[in-house]
């Protein structure tokens, strides 16, 4: 894909009772990143040279996507942390740095919250706790008209047809036209993401993280229980500009952490930071993580 992706290694790892393929780079203690929505390992070839100068960098396709297998089932957050810890027990470690954007953000705040012994530090890109972000879409309108294709993702079966039949107006229009730094998405690089998203059984999959974030069954099981802190250093970055996820979704932000907590924003960038930005988040996560 790239001149860099030589020096790259493929790997698939067995971890709770799926496999998940993983691109690794670098020797040290181990940096794990995290995809969002609809992307792959991919998403992070920016960082992954940059870290890996000084880390282990470890970059799973999630659970459905890409190269990964697609079960039916298991996108709640709970079963997703599974897969991270056991990814992380799989190369000889028993804890990570985790960096997640978007919903491998969202996975990254989840495992800090339950499961801290995992973590040496957390840093999210463009991300909220799945329980703010549910907070602020009944909350506040902005973010409700922002997450309209949440509550459309709900439908089983149509959304994934329809994404289908029109998969490259899709992925242009997401990627292309959700960015401010509208550069970074060449044609190639909107067919690398078109492809990954055709294979057979990643569409389905990917929708069903909003179905079960979504699902009466989880909000019944959380109900009534405040959302444990995260006790993690966390570094939070965030392009201006996101036109899926208000800006307001990181105030209080340091209500929800109980440790050294900083909020970095990044002007004239939009929801795909690490890509519209990568020398930005590339300088901020090595001075964050390297303290660790």
């Amino acid at each position: 894909m790239t001149a860099l992706s030589a020096r790259w290694q493929h790997h698939f790892v067995e971890t709770n009772h799926i496999r998940l393929h993983c691109v690794t780079e670098g020797e040290g203690n181990l940096v794990v990143l995290l995809h969002g929505f609809p992307e792959f390992w991919y998403s992070w070839r920016f960082q992954i040279p940059a870290l890996a100068r000084y880390f282990k960098v470890v970059v799973p396709d999630l659970r459905g996507y890409n190269d990964s297998d697609k079960p039916a089932t298991g996108y709640d957050l709970d079963t997703l942390c599974g897969d991270i810890q056991g990814l992380i027990e799989s190369f000889g470690y028993q804890r990570a740095h985790v960096v997640g954007h978007d919903w491998g953000g969202a996975i990254a705040w989840h495992l800090a919250q339950k499961f801290p012994q995992y973590l040496n530090r957390l840093a999210i890109l463009n991300a909220a706790p799945s329980q703010r972000l549910v907070q602020e879409m009944v909350s506040n309108l902005d973010q409700f008209r922002r997450s309209w294709y949440v509550f459309a993702f709900q439908v089983p079966g149509i959304p994934e047809w329809l994404i289908q039949q029109n998969l490259k107006e899709f992925v242009k229009n997401l990627f292309q036209g959700m960015a401010v730094r509208k550069g970074v998405f060449s044609a190639d690089n909107t067919e690398i993401y078109r492809d990954a998203l055709a294979k057979p059984g990643v569409l389905p999959a990917a929708l069903n993280y909003y179905r079960q974030m979504l699902s009466p069954w989880h909000w019944l099981r959380e109900f009534g229980q405040p959302p444990n802190p995260v006790t993690v250093p966390t570094l939070v970055l965030w392009g201006e500009e996101d036109a899926l996820l208000s800006q307001n979704l990181t105030k209080d932000l340091e209500q929800w952490i109980l440790a050294p907590y900083e909020l970095k924003t990044i002007s004239h960038c939009g929801h795909w930071v690490q890509q519209e930005a990568p020398q930005t988040v590339n300088r901020e996560l090595l001075a964050f993580l390297r303290q660790g």
